[in-house]
C-alpha cells in the first residue's frame, strides 16, 4: 500500500484517534497529579490565637496541619494574660496550606522598669511626651507658686517624691508638680530707716 493511501485510510484515522486519545488520558492523569501534590484548591482558614498559651497554640495549630514559629515576646499588656498569644502573622481567616508556618509574639510575664527622666524645669508639654516615650503616663497635676509657669518642679510616684533615675514600672502614672507663673514677696517698703534718730523723753522737772 502506497504511502498516499495509507494516510487516507480507515485504519490510519483510527490510530490518530487512539492516540489522540492516549494524550488526553494522560494529560488528565497529569493535571490530577500536578493538583493533589500541590494541594490546589485546598487551603485552610488560620484561626485566632489571640490569648491563647503556646502549648493551646500548638494543639489547635497540629488539629489543622499547620505548624507555627515563636518570634519574641512583646511588652507586657494588660489586656492579655501572661505568657500568651499577642500578635499572629497571618491575621485570623486568611487562607494558607497545609503545613504553612503561623508566626507568633508571646505577651510578657509582666511591665518592666524604666528610669525617672530628668523632667525637672522642664515645661509640661516637654514632659508629656518624654513620659510616653518610655511607656509612662502623666497622672495628677498640681500648682504651686512659682514664677516658672507650668515648669515642672517636682515628680512624684504614689505620694513619695522621684529622683532622677529611680526605677518605676512601665505604665505608671507620675504625679507632677508645676509653678503656677506667680510668686509672693515680702514688701520692704515698710522697713525701716537704720539712720532714723529715735524719739526722746521729756526730762520730768527736777524738784
Amino acid at each position: 500500500m502506497s504511502l498516499r493511501k495509507y494516510l487516507t485510510s480507515r485504519v490510519f484515522f483510527l490510530q490518530v484517534l487512539g492516540a489522540a486519545a492516549i494524550i488526553a488520558v494522560l494529560g488528565y492523569l497529569f493535571m490530577h497529579w500536578l493538583t493533589f501534590t500541590t494541594d490546589h484548591g485546598h487551603e485552610i482558614a488560620v484561626p485566632n490565637l489571640s490569648k491563647l498559651t503556646e502549648e493551646q497554640v500548638e494543639a489547635k495549630l497540629d488539629e489543622l496541619d499547620l505548624d507555627y514559629v515563636l518570634l519574641d515576646s512583646v511588652d507586657y499588656r494588660s489586656e492579655f494574660p501572661k505568657y500568651s498569644v499577642v500578635e499572629q502573622d497571618p491575621l485570623p481567616g486568611t487562607k494558607v496550606k497545609v503545613g504553612r508556618k503561623i508566626y507568633i509574639k508571646i505577651n510578657a510575664s509582666g511591665f518592666s522598669s524604666v528610669r525617672i527622666p530628668d523632667l525637672i524645669e522642664k515645661t509640661y508639654r516637654e514632659a508629656v511626651p518624654t513620659l510616653k516615650a518610655l511607656g509612662l503616663e502623666a497622672g495628677t497635676i498640681t500648682y504651686i507658686p512659682n514664677l516658672g509657669k507650668d515648669m515642672v518642679l517636682e515628680m512624684r510616684y504614689k505620694g513619695r517624691n522621684l529622683k532622677v533615675g529611680d526605677r518605676v514600672l512601665k505604665a505608671s502614672k507620675i504625679d507632677l508638680v508645676l509653678g503656677d507663673g506667680k510668686a509672693t514677696y515680702a514688701d520692704d517698703s515698710q522697713a525701716t530707716d537704720s539712720l532714723a534718730v529715735p524719739p526722746t523723753e521729756t526730762p520730768k522737772d527736777e524738784q
